[in-house]
């Protein structure tokens, strides 16, 4: 695949020029209602219509000069080395916990696919066990009822999570569900054999044997400060360890604001619950602001951490040294809209530029409040898309960002 291989993200809100995405296939047809939950999911969607929402996301990214790339795609150009696709196997298969001599069989049946793409698809959806009726191994009988030999990976279309891109590094995240640890060995063995970034990334933080750390609680709010959320899957040990390795490489940043908010479901990463989309405009969840705790993590020779006071809006006045910050309440007023619409991620926007934002058009009363508040909003459809509990922030992964002001 040929493209730039710049690789700088400074903002939330810079103009938005490549992005990493995947978009929603098989893998979907291959949950049921008794392993949705385990798979993350509330409801089963319907894959053409998912896949046709995601289809209208590039559309819209494409047609403001996004430039997207698609993760199979770059991982298929990866695996055609069959030397790396060997060892990308044996890691696939390990953390899936296939193992002993399914897992020698598994990994001869993956390389005889001869198109890397089509194997990349195949990890992807999962293998069902009615594919592969004359296959026995002892002690088969056990789990008999489950009806897959390999799970899917239905969650792969949220790529913000495996992996984020800080300043001109990268951080290959931990994630805190069983159901999606194989996902970051794909960022990992992209940034490690792509020939667009093996030359020249910087690491940052390791998914292999961390704390947990997932990348929808990151995000950049300027070129000096980042925010990360302690969350139901962020540890606080994670945030630590990402800190020291970002003061001591030479990405620029000078503050990383800890947002404390309440571990629950609905609430799972900080971008579910808050988002930038200009330079003094952010959506917020109502719920977490009364609750919300932030502390200020520097560097001295060693982290400094201390609590940080006051309402948010001073807080990010302070830090972003702004005159004026306004926080558009997801839901407004209300507290029944505040809680649906943030159910169906009202307030995960996408910034393609300062002022404008990819939304859900599904969020009618917060979508109304951004747009009075000045934000141009590109609103694709979500009936399907959203049942996996993310918006477009969670579905895109930007690769390279123009600084702000330019």
């Amino acid at each position: 695949m040929s493209g730039s291989s710049c690789l700088s993200v400074y903002s939330e809100i810079g103009k938005l020029r490549r992005v990493l995405v995947h978009r929603p296939g098989s893998e979907l047809n291959n949950m049921t209602p008794e392993s949705m939950e385990r798979l993350l999911f509330d409801d089963l969607p319907d894959p053409a219509i998912a896949a046709a929402e995601h289809d209208a996301f590039v559309q819209a990214l494409r047609q403001n000069d996004v430039d997207v790339i698609y993760l199979e795609d770059l991982m298929a150009e990866v695996l055609v080395d069959r030397d790396v696709r060997a060892q990308f196997l044996d890691e696939f298969l390990s953390e899936g916990r296939i193992l002993m001599d399914k897992a020698d069989y598994f990994k001869d049946y993956f390389m005889q696919v001869e198109d890397p793409k089509s194997l990349v698809r195949i990890l992807i959806s999962g293998l069902r066990k009615e594919d592969f009726a004359e296959l026995r191994f002892p002690l088969e009988f056990v789990d008999s009822d489950y009806p897959m030999v390999i799970d899917p990976l239905p969650n792969m279309y949220f790529t913000r999570d495996p992996f984020s891109v800080i300043g001109n590094a990268v951080s290959i995240n931990s994630m805190f569900s069983r159901a999606r640890r194989r996902e970051p060995l794909f960022a990992e063995y992209i940034f490690e054999y792509h020939p667009q970034f093996n030359s020249h990334v910087k690491r940052l933080y390791s998914h292999r044997s961390s704390p947990f750390l997932e990348g929808g609680d990151v995000l950049i709010l300027d070129s000096e400060v980042i925010a990360i959320g302690i969350s139901e899957r962020t540890e606080t040990m994670a945030i630590e360890t990402l800190a020291r390795n970002v003061f001591t490489s030479d990405t620029g940043f000078k503050h990383i604001l800890a947002f404390k908010i309440p571990s629950k479901r609905a609430f799972m990463h900080l971008d579910t619950v808050f988002t930038m989309v200009d330079r003094a405009t952010f959506t917020i969840h109502p719920d977490v602001e009364g609750v919300l705790v932030v502390y200020d993590i520097t560097w001295d020779k060693e982290l400094q951490v201390r609590q940080v006071e006051g309402r948010l809006e001073d807080v990010l006045k302070r830090y972003l040294q702004l005159e004026k910050v306004t926080l558009v309440r997801c839901g407004g007023g209300s507290a029944i809209d505040a809680q649906r619409e943030q159910w169906n991620d009202a307030s995960n926007t996408l910034a393609i530029a300062p002022g404008v934002a990819v939304v859900y058009g599904r969020n009618h009363v917060t979508n109304r409040l951004l747009e009075d508040a000045g934000v141009t909003l590109i609103k694709i459809p979500s009936s399907e898309i959203s049942r996996g509990r993310g918006g477009p922030r969670c579905m895109s992964m930007p690769i390279c960002r123009d600084p702000i002001g330019q």
